[in-house]
């Protein structure tokens, strides 16, 4: 068997260029890194045909990462919206995109941001897949397959398959107060529904897998049962659906396919840690992808920030990448400046939760922009901001009577009342 895949060549011992650009960029050792894929607890999406592509390592042992999710739908947006998404995404620190384009021209748009990204991009190929049929249920086999293999060839570096959601899960579906909330997956169902199949995925999944090892795309298993109402996390259909992705992620493994597992939407804040915990026990270790969660259902507009609260919990238990949500999450198709304001705080999420999990170096630039601040430098702590342009903006909105040399306090307190300069008195 030809050596094609990262953890292909990691199983025979080799450390590739991406490993070393990827121990350089975690401060650890390429040969931990050979060894964490090699396991399967970390991948490296990268795909043969990208080839611009800057490599990340997506894995417990390394940083958090971030995926930002852009694409049109049929009657918004086009190539040069989700372009200026990517520039957004890219100087925000998006480790990830997806491309979730609907409507038409999906091709273009997805050759154009593979040509523009140098950071991994991932796709959901079902939504390829059932724009160019009247109805779900008119899909062949054919169709599922070939739409996997023209992306792959395009050079996308992962995709969210929906292989774990089986033909019997649906009734346990159907009990909740949601359902179905994931869009892939309530296709698949429907299929398999009106077909009186089982999930094509699951049942071709050896193919799936051919052509995953033939272009080194990595699997994002999908969970298309994920909770979309605090009322249905950690059910039955939710678990039963995990254990199937456990059974895949061994299959992948076993063919030499670099595997990661997508994770729950809505959770209550007490059931995060112990939905992470069964992930990497149910999945051996295979690398936690979650999309939030959010941990209420009362904040529409608001839901970068609930979702940013469950972020923080799941990645300090253990996940290794984490899905933004936007400002417009339930209500609509973000913009770039919602892209901005999701990023931004699952930056934030993903950095606090590098701190507690004393990843190498994660603190440095907190330490540094307290040295700045006791030091009032502040173009300093522009620099050290997750969002410089926002820090120095709101700073010069809020200080505009300061002359040159009086930069040794802000507005909130006060020359006479600010706690740092009446502290350096104290010396």
């Amino acid at each position: 068997m030809n050596l094609i895949t990262q953890i292909a060549k990691a199983r025979a011992g080799e450390i590739t260029p991406a490993m070393k650009y990827v121990a350089e960029k975690e401060s650890l050792t390429p040969e931990f890194i050979r060894e964490e894929v090699a396991v399967g607890r970390m991948v490296i999406p990268a795909n043969i045909n990208h080839k611009n592509l800057k490599p990340i390592g997506i894995g417990i042992n390394a940083k958090c990462k971030i995926n930002a999710n852009i694409g049109r739908s049929p009657d918004k947006s086009n190539i040069g919206g989700e372009l200026e998404k990517l520039a957004i995404s890219l100087k925000y620190g998006a480790d990830t995109v997806m491309d979730l384009s609907t409507g038409p021209d999906l091709n273009e748009i997805r050759a154009g941001l593979i040509d523009a990204s140098p950071i991994p991009l991932g796709t959901v190929p079902i939504y390829q897949a059932v724009n160019d049929v009247e109805d779900v249920k008119d899909l062949t086999v054919e169709d599922f397959l070939s739409v996997i293999e023209y992306q792959a060839k395009q050079g996308v570096d992962y995709m969210t398959i929906h292989c774990g959601l089986l033909h019997d899960m649906i009734p346990l579906a159907t009990k909740r107060k949601l359902g179905i909330v994931s869009r892939g997956g309530a296709l698949v169902a429907r299929w398999m529904n009106e077909n009186n199949k089982e999930n094509p995925y699951y049942v071709h999944f050896d193919k799936i897998l051919d052509i995953c090892r033939k272009y080194d795309v990595t699997l994002s298993l999908g969970d298309g049962l994920r909770p979309g109402c605090l009322a249905d996390a950690s059910d039955d259909a939710q678990f039963a659906e995990l254990n199937t992705m456990g059974e895949l992620t061994q299959k992948c493994w076993d063919a030499n396919v670099q595997v990661m597992i997508e994770g729950p939407g809505h959770v209550p804040f007490d059931q995060i840690k112990m939905n992470v915990e069964k992930q990497i026990e149910i999945c051996k270790g295979a690398p936690f992808y979650v999309l939030g969660p959010i941990v209420c259902d009362i904040a529409p507009g608001y839901d970068h920030i609930t979702s940013a609260i469950g972020a923080t919990a799941a990645a300090s238990a253990g996940a290794a990448m984490l899905c933004y949500v936007t400002p417009k999450e339930h209500l609509g198709l973000p913009d770039s400046e919602d892209v901005r304001e999701g990023l931004i705080a699952y930056k934030i999420a993903a950095h606090a939760a590098d701190v507690a999990r004393h990843r190498p170096g994660a603190r440095d630039l907190d330490d540094a922009m307290a040295v700045a601040r006791g030091n009032f430098d502040w173009e300093k702590q522009f620099e050290l901001s997750l969002d410089p342009d926002r820090a120095r903006e709101y700073f010069e909105l809020c200080n505009v009577s300061h002359s040159e040399d009086e930069g040794d306090f802000c507005s909130m307190c006060g020359k006479k009342f600010c706690a740092m300069r009446n502290s350096q008195k104290l010396k």
